[in-house]
């Protein structure tokens, strides 16, 4: 129930041709304090509740729990979120032996198009595949739920 992932910005649209999986995902956030995340999620046919402790220090790590909800539920919790919804397509990519999640945000968030890989421990080295580009593991800005509150056209470059 430990969730360690690496983040990073994406340098083009390379990885598209790459994906084995595509789906379209909206989530919002029942709660988005930094030491929990309560996040309601619509993932293709399905629905998922998460809850997500705070990160550890360097970022790459935190408690996370995910129980499938119809989509019913989920439709209905999505009406108690804080505002601000994302929306964003993820690609999965699988590379060496490890699966890239990008996602390729839509509305307040497009232009932003950020790739995760979940690791099995935080040492464990994985191949860099060429459209991955700056880490930005553990930079709060870049989190889901803050998205959701200060999402990427706000941003001053």
């Amino acid at each position: 129930m430990i969730e360690i992932e690496r983040k990073f910005l994406v340098l083009s649209d390379a990885f598209k041709t790459e994906a084995y999986n595509v789906t379209r995902i909206t989530q919002g956030f029942l709660n988005t304090h930094k030491e929990r995340t309560i996040r309601v999620r619509l993932k293709g046919d399905c629905g998922y509740l998460t809850i997500k402790g705070e990160s550890s220090k360097n970022g790459l790590s935190r408690f996370e729990w995910e129980k499938k909800i119809t989509i019913k539920e989920a439709n209905q919790l999505l009406k108690l979120c804080e505002p601000g919804v994302i929306d964003k397509m993820r690609y999965e990519i699988k590379v060496g032996n490890h699966i890239f999640e990008v996602d390729d945000f839509f509305g307040d968030n497009e232009g932003l198009i950020v790739a995760e890989v979940e690791l099995e421990n935080e040492n464990e080295t994985f191949q860099t595949p060429n459209w991955l580009g700056k880490e930005v593991t553990g930079q709060i800005k870049y989190y889901n739920s803050q998205l959701s509150k200060q999402p990427y056209n706000t941003w001053k470059s």
